[in-house]
């Protein structure tokens, strides 16, 4: 296995490293752009299906195997679920309500609920550095998905609660919310990143993951089939090509990518990009939607990828810092002489002058 990346021997092997982040980011882009002329539901359908069976017919043409058995389909069932319906779901129904940029950025955050996942299933280590990321991580979505006036409010010292966002209208009030949709979709990707350690034990992981989108995505369209209308009838070219580069950049691709480098490399190394994503969205949101966030958002955005970067690079700063304390110890430090060596040039002058 390589120890770098970008000692792939496919040409243009950085460019194809930084591409499933680039086509990430931009998708969340060409999806916001569609928004406006179709359902939320039919979209995500249309992005996890035809990719699926992209995903598939590459996995036969590399000739890996199938599922077998019930453990691996149930596996792949829930794994469908959780990081097929409920993540393409959530992420559609967020981006109505959300900027597309800002949507990306929490989307991203899912490595803090997979880290404290790993933590409490696997014992994984987190360290200094990744409990620092995650308060970061916390303070940073808080900027993000709190109202600015609450904000503000609690920096001035009289923020304040209305009674009638309690209960069912507070439920309300949150579902209404994108950054808490952006939340919620999320979440359902860190479950299914976690669950996707298990399902590998049962299936290989690229059918998985095509199954996975395909099984994932029927219940999108039977959704929206019961509970949305008009979904492709104001839909023109543009908006078909720019679903289509959603499905086959955005998912296909850029997961058949992912996957590849995943196998080939160092996968620290290739989760380190993933703050790459929202960079991108943000710069694309900015240039082709006119898309703007207010400064607070702004210091959530940058505190949110702060965590990121912490977080998946936990270990590699620890170890830089390990190194850096070993060469600072490996200093030659001078010795205690024994009194017959000491040079009488050495002494302070104040012992001289006693003598």
């Amino acid at each position: 296995m390589p120890s770098k990346l970008t000692e792939s021997r496919l040409p243009f092997a950085s460019l194809l490293l930084i591409a499933p982040f680039f086509f990430w980011g931009t998708a969340m882009v060409a999806m916001k752009g569609v928004i406006p002329n179709t359902t939320p539901l039919f979209m995500a359908g249309i992005r996890l299906v035809p990719a699926g069976i992209l995903v598939l017919l590459s996995a036969v043409l590399m000739g890996r195997p199938q599922p077998r058995g019930w453990s691996a389909w149930l596996w792949i069932a829930l794994f469908a679920v959780v990081d097929g319906t409920l993540f393409q779901g959530f992420l559609a129904e967020g981006l109505v309500r959300t900027g597309a940029g800002l949507g990306s950025v929490m989307i991203d955050s899912q490595p803090i609920a997979v880290a404290l996942m790993a933590l409490w299933l696997f014992g994984e280590h987190i360290g200094a550095i990744g409990w620092l990321g995650l308060a970061l991580g916390i303070v940073g979505i808080s900027l993000l998905g709190l109202p600015d006036e609450w904000i503000m409010g609690l920096f001035q010292g009289n923020i304040g609660f209305d009674a009638s966002h309690l209960g069912v209208n507070l439920l309300h009030d949150l579902f209404q919310n994108g950054q808490w949709l952006m939340l919620l979709a999320a979440l359902s990707m860190a479950v299914g990143t976690v669950l996707m350690r298990y399902v590998s034990r049962h299936a290989d992981p690229v059918a998985a993951t095509g199954w996975h989108m395909i099984l994932g995505g029927l219940p999108l369209f039977a959704l929206s089939s019961q509970v949305e209308v008009n979904q492709w009838v104001n839909l023109d070219w543009s908006n078909w090509v720019a679903m289509g580069y959603s499905t086959l950049f955005g998912s296909a691709i850029a997961y058949g990518l992912f996957f590849y480098f995943a196998a080939s490399g160092s996968l620290t190394s290739l989760s380190s990009l993933t703050f790459l994503t929202p960079v991108f969205a943000l710069l694309f949101g900015n240039l082709f939607l006119s898309e703007m966030l207010s400064p607070i958002q702004w210091g959530g955005v940058g505190l949110t990828l702060v965590s990121i970067y912490l977080i998946n690079q936990r270990e590699a700063i620890m170890q830089k810092l390990r190194s850096f304390r070993s060469s600072a110890s490996d200093v030659v430090e001078p010795q205690p002489a024994s009194e017959s060596a000491i040079d009488l040039a050495q002494v302070p002058v104040t012992a001289v002058e006693k003598e």
